[in-house]
């Protein structure tokens, strides 16, 4: 028998959780087909999203799931200038066609997904998107040139939760485009990996402190909202505090799905949910930034 997880048509933040209850249908080490060839667009969280499934179906049937590229030619030249088939041959027999493109991206991709899997990998990430931010940080969005500092700082401490937390690699991904529901542009950082997640990072120093209460969401909000962390260092373990005091000058966003929860902080622009829980279960922790553009005042 071959199950099969549907790609969203759009594949983003808000349409992960449909992705999600199909891998979560998934029994055992059966032979899987994800199939992406309805799909009209992906946001880099939909991307590395994929990435992230292949990595724990590969890990847990020992062979590679099948997947079936966009069959609209306009998507499929998107995903392989983003990087996406490049790291998803390493995981999936990919059938249909996959473009050959030229490794320079568009310029609404700032970072094309990346892999990370150790410190090293981080300072790369960032010293390569610091340059290419910049411009869009301060024409694009109009943000003080002293955001790409800290831009880069949110970008980095995204990338090593993956480095301390998940036990495993994970994928980066940056891209600008226009929020729908804004009327402005944003820049958008994804993360994302098949590790092990929040409760479980936490749980050996938080799990008696919180009891019964202990979970996905639990952990999601001591980690967010409360600051805690697996180190008992002073200062280890705060790269959340930092995102978020950057996030909140310049009125951006963060999300945090792990487990069967999410838990967002939400500015005022934005509609959404600050915490979820019983969603479909699905590994490691998926991490989204936004940036918006300054709201210009009207002339």
């Amino acid at each position: 028998m071959t199950y099969v997880i549907d790609v969203p048509q759009v594949f983003d933040e808000r349409s992960f959780d449909q992705f999600a209850a199909g891998f979560a249908g998934v029994e055992g080490d059966a032979r899987v087909l994800v199939d992406a060839h309805a799909a009209e667009w992906a946001s880099p969280a939909g991307l590395i999203g994929l990435l992230c499934a292949g990595q724990a179906l590969l890990a847990r049937a020992g062979v590679k799931p099948l997947l079936t590229a966009p069959a609209e030619r306009e998507v499929a030249h998107y995903w392989a200038r983003a990087g996406f088939f490049t790291h998803a041959a390493d995981l999936f027999e990919i059938h249909g066609a996959v473009p050959r493109v030229r490794p320079n991206p568009e310029r609404s991709v700032l970072l094309e997904v990346t892999p990370v899997t150790g410190a090293d990998d981080v300072h790369a990430v960032v010293s390569r998107i610091q340059e290419r931010s910049a411009a869009i940080l301060t024409s694009e969005l109009g943000l003080d040139p002293k955001a790409t500092m800290g831009f880069g700082m949110a970008l980095s401490e995204a990338c090593q939760n993956i480095v301390e937390h998940a036990g495993t690699g994970g994928w980066v991904a940056v891209q600008t485009y226009s929020w729908r529901s804004l009327g402005r542009r944003v820049v958008v950082i994804a993360v994302a990996d098949a590790g092990v997640g929040f409760r479980h990072t936490l749980e050996a120093t938080q799990g008696k402190r919180f009891g019964d209460r202990w979970g996905d969401a639990t952990a999601l909000e001591a980690a967010l909202i409360q600051g805690v962390s697996r180190f008992r260092d002073p200062g280890r373990g705060q790269g959340l505090a930092g995102i978020r005091r950057y996030l909140d000058r310049w009125h951006g966003k963060i999300s945090i799905r792990s487990g069967t929860a999410r838990i967002a902080l939400v500015p005022s622009w934005e509609k959404d949910e600050p915490l979820r829980d019983g969603l479909p279960p699905f590994p490691g922790a998926q991490v989204q930034l936004v940036v918006p553009a300054v709201e210009r005042e009207a002339p």
